[in-house]
């Protein structure tokens, strides 16, 4: 029952969630407090801290069958999702919901479906047998990521409500998503450092912010429905390969 390696790894993923969600909390207070609207800093500082624990959550599997597990490794992951991929995002659409003002109960409802739908669908993952090629339903952190995009466009309150509501059902859904593995789980890493790289420098006030800010929210959405195109054209490609499937022969009595 000792930690492993990738167990710290699952740790820092369960910590980057609770530092974005005090980075949040801050900025909120101060907000709240008449100092005006929510922190660019601080909002920057919180997504990239969500980013960085999905990179964390993307490799401790990966680690955990290299260098061994514990037998609290599977337990720990769950646990740290809930913080980072589930309360975090919802808290993020409270924020969002109390700076705009308008939104009323809506905004709140939509943090909860997707807090309650992260929850469920990691505990209908833990009761999924492993060896599967596949999630699914939308993983937990790209949800988080898809959410967080939503809040980061600013969009009408109705609009991104409904949003968040839809991405929030796509976790729980049968929509199949494949396991980064191999090549793509490097190219998933690179995708999101590209994305935090793009958001820290808007946080940083540099030149053509608002193109900083569209262009690492847009690599989100890409990857968000690249990744199962991506699933079945190489699922195509495996049937087309292997030839049709031909009928059997003869009749019942052969």
């Amino acid at each position: 029952m000792r930690l492993a390696v990738a167990d710290y790894l699952t740790l820092g993923n369960a910590l980057c969630g609770f530092m974005a969600v005090w980075q949040l909390a801050a900025a909120q207070s101060a907000q709240l407090a008449g100092a005006g609207p929510l922190d660019r800093g601080a909002i920057a500082s919180a997504v990239v801290l969500l980013l960085i624990a999905a990179g964390f959550d993307l490799f401790d599997g990966r680690v955990a069958r290299k260098l061994g597990g514990s037998g609290m490794g599977a337990e720990l992951d769950n646990l740290a999702d809930v913080i980072s991929f589930g309360f975090a995002p919802a808290f993020f659409v409270v924020a969002w919901g109390t700076f705009v003002g308008d939104g009323g109960a809506l905004p709140i409802a939509a943090a909860a479906a997707v807090l309650l739908a992260v929850v469920v669908r990691l505990a209908r993952f833990s009761c999924q047998s492993p060896g599967c090629g596949s999630f699914t339903g939308l993983p937990s952190p790209f949800g988080a990521m898809a959410v967080i995009t939503v809040v980061l466009l600013d969009p009408p309150v109705l609009l991104g409500s409904l949003a968040v509501l839809a991405l929030a059902w796509l976790m729980v859904s049968r929509v199949e998503y494949p396991k980064p593995s191999g090549r793509l789980a490097y190219a998933v890493l690179v995708w999101i450092a590209g994305s935090v790289g793009c958001l820290a420098a808007w946080a940083m006030d540099a030149p053509a912010g608002d193109t900083l800010l569209y262009s690492g929210s847009g690599l989100v959405l890409v990857l968000l429905a690249g990744v199962p195109v991506y699933l079945l054209a190489t699922r195509r490609h495996t049937r087309a390969a292997q030839g049709p499937v031909l009928p059997p022969q003869g009749g019942p009595g052969d």
